[in-house]
């Protein structure tokens, strides 16, 4: 009876300290065996690892793929329009010991306060190195890959890798903005005027144009209709010499017929004029007393 009184507590002692060796690494971690704040074992593959009880500790930290927002910080670009921008990092602990060695006992609270640090001071560098429209346009894909390879070196001092870093807004200052859009609204007004002015040059050079050709058109008809009317003229010229030619006769009658019919219409003011006048003369000739006669 006595003797299972003592062998329990020690057999209970020799569990505890048996359990206390033996510790479980996840899949998701890594862990290190320190030993008066020493590291003595880095134990990165998953499953059962020991230690001596009371004297080592075990130190875990994550072996995924961790994201760090950045504070907005304002960067000046070089054309001095300040900026507002909002990042976030993405990272991994690489070497456990080494981050070990570099952040003590702050862990990863104390890593991120130095990623912190160095992303910050690495956009204001190379923000400030470009303008603007760079920062705002689609160029800045290739900034942040200049922010994340220029951290990489000082973030591996750390045992981190940067893996990433992406810009997720950039804003102007609050207090510029009324001054900068005013500033957009004038220069598109500008752009606008210039735009409605080049319109009306070319709508001034598609009129005169447009007159430039109905005046020679105009002018190209005119003279087509002189030419045919010419035409017509001496084609008229020829058929009456053709005709005085074959009766010198008739064409006389027919010419003295024609003044007297012009001459002598209802609504005419009165003609006074002596009767031997030449414009008697058709009818004072044989033929014409004959022809009254007649009639």
């Amino acid at each position: 009876m006595s003797r299972t009184t003592y062998l329990l507590p020690i057999i209970v002692i020799l569990a505890a300290v048996g359990l206390s060796s033996i510790f479980i690494v996840d899949e998701r971690e890594k862990a290190l065996v320190l030993q008066f704040g020493r590291v003595v074992a880095v134990k990165e593959d998953p499953g059962l690892a020991f230690k001596i009880p009371l004297i080592q500790e075990v130190v875990r930290y994550d072996d995924r793929i961790l994201s760090r927002d950045i504070d907005p910080l304002e960067v000046t670009p070089l054309d001095d329009r300040r900026l507002v921008v909002d990042a976030f990092a993405r990272y991994r602990i690489v070497d456990v010991n080494q981050f070990r060695q570099a952040v003590g006992s702050g862990g990863i609270a104390f890593a991120e306060d130095r990623l912190d640090s160095i992303l910050r001071s690495e956009t204001r560098e190379v923000l400030g190195s470009v303008s603007s429209n760079d920062i705002l346009s689609s160029d800045r894909a290739a900034l942040m890959l200049r922010i994340r390879n220029s951290s990489i070196p000082q973030a591996r001092a750390l045992g981190v890798e940067i893996i990433d870093v992406r810009l997720k807004r950039t804003d102007l200052p609050a207090e510029n903005l009324d001054a900068t859009f005013e500033r957009m609204r004038a220069e598109r007004e500008r752009e606008a005027t210039d735009e409605r002015a080049r319109g009306n040059e070319a709508a001034q050079r598609v009129r005169a144009q447009a007159d430039r050709t109905v005046v020679e058109l105009v002018s190209d008809s005119e003279r087509q209709a002189e030419i045919i009317r010419g035409e017509a003229d001496a084609r008229r010229n020829a058929i009456f010499a053709e005709a005085f030619g074959a009766d010198p006769e008739f064409f006389e009658f027919y010419r003295s017929l024609t003044a007297y019919e012009r001459a002598l219409q209802g609504d005419n003011s009165t003609m006074v004029m002596s009767p031997d006048s030449e414009f008697f003369n058709y009818l004072r000739s044989d033929q014409g007393t004959r022809s009254a006669e007649g009639d």
